[in-house]
């Protein structure tokens, strides 16, 4: 038998095909591999930690805020009206007092026992009653109305109180985050604003003015097919009526709010994150999105926003972010310098 050895020129195409693949991959890599993947070191996991708490109860805090001035406004109207049916009451009671005063209550009396016959008694009696009766109503009426105002005041009094409370929750979590920040050398900066941002329609809040905890049950309709969780649909679903560029949500081995389903990566360049820092128009698109979420961060419940060197906080404001170190697009994935990162309670 003879043994037939294989032509060597048939493992050139094999090789060819084999090169021209991974010359592919390495030129137009798939959505999953182009996800920013920022540095996972122990001080900035701490950090962002640190900045998801304390932005999360943030916003609690100014969730309560809000509830208790919006009831201390109609509590305040309520006040107006008690004290005008207060002082109808008072004049009433004023003015009966000094008809009394003036025809005496003997008066009244005397006309009684001047009745001449029984059938006349009975009437002025039931006359009597009837007077009698109006005077109780005219002075329960005041004393309601004073019980009114009171118990009004009282209310006023504690809502003005939960404003103080959730104040200075507030001023105490605003703090916090400026502290974490300061340790990764996080300086208070400034952040362009676009003037002309669109305003989004408002994410569904609980009647106490809080946001309801949600979790990851929505389909991400980004290509990371993964979850996401209502608020976040909503925050990405307003941000796609102007704003078109490449955008996923879902990871799973990320250790942030990406797997949670509370954060989005929205891509500067149009077809993809690529690997150096956005300019021109494409830094632009970026500085517009990034002015979208901070003008809408109440009404979409934004925790933070991350774009070019720096995060924007709910409380307090612009703040420099380099979780690479060094110069600002040495890594244009952890110096969020390709993409805006958006993160919600």
């Amino acid at each position: 038998m003879t043994l037939t050895v294989r032509p060597r020129r048939r493992f050139v195409p094999a090789i060819a095909v084999a090169v021209a693949a991974a010359v592919l991959v390495t030129a137009f890599p798939t959505a999953a591999q182009a996800e920013p993947n920022e540095i996972s070191s122990t001080k900035v996991a701490q950090l962002r930690q640190t900045l998801e708490s304390a932005a999360g109860q943030y916003l609690e805090a100014e969730g309560l805020l809000t509830k208790a001035k919006t009831e201390q406004a109609a509590l305040n109207q309520k006040l107006v009206v008690a004290d005008n049916r207060y002082q109808r009451a008072k004049n009433s009671v004023q003015k009966y007092a000094a008809e009394a005063y003036k025809a005496g209550r003997l008066g009244v009396i005397g006309v009684m026992l001047n009745a001449n016959t029984p059938e006349s008694f009975l009437a002025r009696s039931a006359a009597l009653e009837k007077m009698t009766a109006r005077d109780e109503a005219r002075i329960s009426e005041l004393v309601s109305a004073r019980k009114e105002i009171d118990s009004t005041k009282a209310e006023i009094d504690n809502r003005v109180r939960e404003q103080n409370k959730q104040l200075s929750e507030m001023a105490k979590l605003r703090s916090a985050t400026e502290r974490a920040l300061s340790a990764v050398g996080g300086y208070t900066t400034t952040g362009w604003v676009d003037p002309y941002a669109p305003t989004a329609a408002p994410a569904k809040r609980n009647s106490d003015g809080s946001w309801p905890s949600q979790g990851c049950t929505v389909n991400d309709p980004t290509p990371a097919n993964g979850c996401i969780t209502p608020r976040t649909l909503h925050a990405l679903q307003q941000a796609q009526r102007w704003f078109d560029h490449y955008v996923s949500c879902y990871r799973s081995g990320d250790m942030y709010e990406h797997p949670k389903g509370r954060a989005c990566d929205f891509s500067s360049e149009p077809d993809g994150f690529k690997n150096f820092s956005s300019k021109g128009a494409n830094k632009l698109y970026g500085d517009k999105l990034a002015s979208f979420f901070v003008k809408n961060a109440s009404r979409l419940g934004v925790m933070y926003v991350i774009w070019y060197c720096k995060i924007w906080l709910a409380g307090s404001g612009w703040k420099t972010y380099r979780s690479a170190g060094g110069n600002c697009g040495d890594d244009p994935a952890g110096d969020h310098t390709n993409h805006v990162h958006l993160s919600v309670l």
